[in-house]
This record gives structure tokens, sequence and C-alpha cells, in this order.
């Protein structure tokens, strides 16, 4: 089964995740953090021993013997400064730390995602709530790792603590047992807390939204239009409150029982003073000490309960997702083992091709059997929801077939390395995103080793008819998109559309190029005249161009039915299936779907 179509895997052991975040963070900065680590835990030794202190300063105040008052307040005074001391630099070295560690994480994360071959964890609504949890952590992250060190220091100081009562009597040592439900209880807050906020996760995001569509303002005519305004504002109340409902119980209900471990571990405390100061007839000192170690017995479990929590509900939840992501990138990027072709030699081939979005049980294409020849131009068409899009993103790698194969010639497209069949494939979309960057960089993403040579961008320009575009820019290329944005300007739709168009146009000989309604918003003519230019330069037919090398296939899909007829081969798709293939001319002769389709359109235009 295919990762894209499997049930979404369980979110890997905890212990383990967080050692793979600490080597993660060992990786990017070895010495800050072990220098962090080593100063947490030196600077909760002298902590530690005070109470040591009070106990010979109060034994020597009660024997009258100066010399141990001397030695203990020296004593006391060292260890108050020390830990001051020691403190301060750990702060600061570990503040170091984390600013430096911040950046690699986050970008760490961002490279995940933005590489994982398919594109199933930024559609399927599971994945989407697994990853909205973790773009929440992400930022605080790097505090696990202070939080870990923070926690081993309150180990070690809870560890001479108990040296100390052990020495006044070994019974003492119950106090830990005592303790455990406060452990417990700590550990399994978060959990249960976590658990209810990943259940509402979906609300959570639908309130997030509905704020956003509220403030931003790319949908901010249309709020004041439709005068939605308050009705966005009450249905985010309302999503929230679901969403909050649960969580407040879960909150409530682990509270009420940490606060009965809490309680228990209180009447064991006091029972340890009575038991001293009674039951054994200590001396005063003795006394002293349990009072003295007994009080930051309970401040350091306490404080250790709490980081073991935090590690537990947050710190570990998050490297838990993150360790996940690795583990489902690297599952998706295992799949790629055989070279990708240099040329073209026979086609892509579709062999009984059926697919089902992941989560969904409607049939997007079923046994779709199809072969696109070298060299040629396809059109595909087809009414809204035919499937169109969904072959050009199984083109794309962005998902696998549910059944069936897709061949480069004679190798399994699902075998080749999604990021180098990538390099040779070119297009724009519908869908395309607006890239607010310099003019010259909007389009030369599209190539980016070429991304700043100038004649290569200036080409993509003139091959998407987007120079009428540029020419209007203040500073050409070299103006900066995006009107928020010092000096940055704002395009029509049509603008970015063209400039989309050309950052497709980018590779010169691409195995494939795929047109997936990218002209949508320009007329017919200026969308016929565009593909008619591609279609001459595929055929090398066009001023200055040649037969191209590669064997690269041209897709062209298009609802506009004057463009798509200078196609070599047209696809006609319809409810999911394949109903006819053949040219502009064997298809109307057909008298088919296609005929009837373009006689239609052809009405509408006269």
């Amino acid at each position: 089964m295919k990762p894209s179509e499997s049930a979404i895997a369980p979110l890997p052991p905890a212990l383990a995740s967080m050692w793979r975040l600490c080597k993660l963070g060992y990786r990017h900065e070895p010495r800050l953090m072990v220098a962090a680590f080593v100063l947490s835990q030196l600077a909760a030794l002298p902590d530690a021993l005070l109470a040591l202190w009070l106990m010979l300063l109060g034994k020597g105040v009660l024997e009258h013997r100066p010399g141990l008052v001397q030695g203990a307040a020296i004593g006391l005074g060292v260890s108050v400064a020390a830990t001051w001391f020691l403190r301060t630099v750990s702060t600061r070295v570990q503040r170091r730390f984390r600013d430096k560690v911040t950046i690699a994480l986050e970008s760490h994360v961002a490279l995940l995602q933005a590489t994982v071959a398919t594109v199933a964890h930024q559609e399927r609504p599971e994945y989407l709530d697994r990853l909205s949890v973790l773009r929440n952590q992400v930022f605080v992250l790097d505090h696990m790792y202070m939080s870990v060190f923070s926690t081993l220091g309150w180990i070690l100081r809870l560890g001479i603590t108990m040296g100390l009562l052990a020495s006044v009597h070994p019974a003492l040592m119950l106090l830990v047992v005592f303790a455990i439900p406060t452990v417990l209880t700590s550990t399994w807050r978060p959990e249960v807390e976590r658990s209810a906020q990943e259940r509402g996760a979906q609300t959570n995001r639908l309130a997030r939204h509905l704020f956003t569509i509220a403030t931003t303002a790319a949908p901010g005519k249309e709020v004041r239009v439709t005068g939605i305004g308050e009705r966005l504002v009450t249905e985010r109340r309302a999503a929230w409150e679901r969403w909050y409902g649960p969580v407040a119980a879960a909150r409530w209900g682990s509270a009420w029982w940490h606060a009965l471990a809490w309680a228990i571990f209180g009447f064991a405390y006091v029972g340890a003073v009575v038991f001293v100061s009674s039951g054994l007839r200590a001396p005063a000192s003795s006394v002293l000490l349990v009072l003295a170690a007994g009080a930051r017995l309970s401040a350091y479990i306490g404080a250790t309960v709490g980081e073991i929590g935090f590690l537990r509900g947050f710190w570990m939840d998050g490297s838990r997702r993150l360790a996940w992501l690795e583990d489902y990138a690297a599952s998706v990027a295992a799949l790629g083992d055989l070279p990708v072709p240099t040329v073209l030699q026979r086609g892509i081939r579709f062999e009984h091709v059926s697919f089902t979005y992941p989560g969904t049980s409607r049939v997007v294409l079923e046994d779709v059997s199809l072969t696109l020849p070298a060299g040629a131009v396809v059109a595909i068409v087809g009414e809204n929801g035919a499937g169109k899009t969904t072959l050009v993103k199984l083109l794309s790698k962005m998902y696998e077939p549910s059944s069936g194969a897709i061949l480069v010639d004679d190798t399994p497209l699902a075998r080749l390395p999604a990021g180098e069949w990538r390099a040779r494939l070119a297009g724009a979309f519908q869908d395309f995103f607006r890239f607010e960057f310099r003019a010259g960089h909007t389009v030369g993403l599209g190539d980016v080793p070429r991304m700043d040579v100038e004649p290569a961008v200036v080409a993509a320009v003139d091959r998407a008819g987007a120079a009428d575009v540029v020419a209007r820019l203040a500073s050409g290329l070299d103006t900066q998109l995006g009107p928020t944005w010092p000096g940055g300007v704002e395009l029509s739709f049509g603008q970015w559309q063209k400039l989309a168009l050309a950052r497709g146009f980018m590779r010169d000989e691409p195995l494939l190029l795929v047109l997936d309604e990218p002209t949508a918003a320009l007329d017919a003519e200026t969308e016929h005249a565009l593909f008619e230019r591609y279609a001459a330069a595929a055929h090398g037919t066009g001023p200055g161009t040649g037969k191209t090398a590669s064997g690269r296939i041209t897709i062209l899909v298009s609802h506009r039915f004057s463009t798509v007829r200078m196609a070599d081969l047209i696809v006609v798709l319809d409810g999911a299936r394949l109903v006819e293939v053949g040219s502009h001319e064997e298809l109307m002769a057909a008298s088919g779907q296609y005929s009837e389709l373009y006689g239609i359109q052809a009405a509408a235009y006269r």
C-alpha cells in the first residue's frame, strides 16, 4: 500500500522521538548544547546543598560551636552565590543555544513539509489536524532542550536531598513513594488534555479560518458586500466553544486527580516530621535537616513533576509529531530508486489507472488506459470534475495511482525519484501562487539554478506573452511585487497569471510541459495565440525553433475547444472515465461527446 493511501500512521514512541530531537539539536549546535547541559547541572549542585548548610548552622548554634557556625555560614553564602552565578551564566548560554537551534528546527520542519514527494499531507484532513498542532509547537520546540536539562537538574537536586534525608533514617526514603502519584498524574494530565485538543483540532482550525476571513485583506471586499461580518464572529465563537468545552472538561478532571495526589504527599511529609521528632526523638539538628530538606523536597518534586508534565504533554508531543513527519517524508522518498530518463523515446503510458483521493470513496479516475506519444501535444478536455487535474497530479507524482501503473517509456513512474522527475517537468496551473518577490525572481523560480540569469528570465517572459506586464512595471524585472512590501506594486489577476505562466516556461528542455488551465483569466484570443505558439514550438515549426530533442510531451488542459483543436491528440474524460481519444478531425468525424461539446461551444461564440 502506498503512503498516500494508507491510514495515518500512529505517532512514534515518545522517548525515541525525544532522543531523535536531541540528536538533531546536537548535530546543529554540538558545543553550545554540551555547554548548556553541563552548566545546568552544575547550577543544581550548590542549590541542593542548602539544606545541609542549614542543618550544620543550626547544629553549631545549638551546640555552641563557633567554628561550625562560621563554616556553615560560609558554605551557605558560597552556595547561594554559586547558584546565582551559575544560573546566570547557564541562562545566557541556554538562550544563545535556543536562538541558534530555533531557526534550525523551523527550517527542518519547513523543508520536510515542502519536499515531501506527494501533497497528501497538505490535503487530507487527518494529516492537516496533526500538522496544525505541529506548526503551533515548532516555534517553541527549542524549549524542549531546556526542559530536558532542567528536568535532569531537578532530578539531581532530588537525589541529593533524598541522600540527606536517608542520613537521618532510611525510612524517610518512603517520601519518594508517596510522591509517585504526583508524578503519575503530572505525566497523565498533559496527555489527556492534548488528546482533547487534537480531537477538536478541526473546529479549532475552523475558528482560526473564520478569524482570518474576518481580519485579512483578501476576503475583505466580499465580507463587506455580503455583510457577513457579524455572522463570522458568531460562528467563530461557536466553533471555539465547541473546541474549548471538551478541553476545559479534561483540564478540570485531571486537575482534581492531581490535587488529590499532592494531598497524599502533603500528609506523608507531615508524618515524616512527626516520625523524626517524636518517634525517633532525634536531635534538633536532625529535625531541622528534615524540615529544610523536606521543604525543598516538595519544591524539587513539584518542579520535577512540572517539567516532566511539560515534557510529556507539550515538548514530547511535539517531538513525536516531528518524528512522524520525518518518517512520513522518508517513507515516500524511499519509493524512488530508478534513474529518470534523459529523453522520451516512446512516451508515457497509463495502464488501467484508477484513483480515489485518500479519505474519500468517490472514484476520480477509473480504469484509464492511455498512451501519450513522445513529442506530441496532448489536450485533455471534459466537464468539471471529470478528472483532468487529477490526471495532471498523477503525472506530476503529487499522488500515486490507487491501482494500475504509469510508465515513462518502460519505467514505472512510481519508481522514479520525485525530485529528479519534477526537475524535468515544467508547467503552469490555474491555482498558481503569487510569489511576492522581485518580478525577475517571481519568474525565475521556475528554474532556480538560472533564477538570476536575466536572458533566461526574459526568454520565459516572452514565451508566456508577459512582456507587456513587465514593460508596465516601473523598474522592470527589478520591481518588487505585492503592495504590503516597501515600494511593492499590486498586479491584476491576469497579470499575476501571465507571470505564473512565464515561471512555468523557465525550463528549456523539460520532458513534460503541463499547462493546466493557466490562462483562465485571459481572453480566448490571447489564450489561443499563446497555445498555438507553444504547439508550433513543440513541433519545431515556430520561428527560431527546432524540433525538441528530448521527446517532450506538452499537455494542454482547457475548457476552450477552439484552443485544444490544435493538439495532436485530444483526450476526453467524462465521469472519471476515458471516453474518447483522437485528433480533432477524428473526434469530429466520430460524432461523439467531443463533437457535441465542440458544437455547443462553437455556437455560443457565433
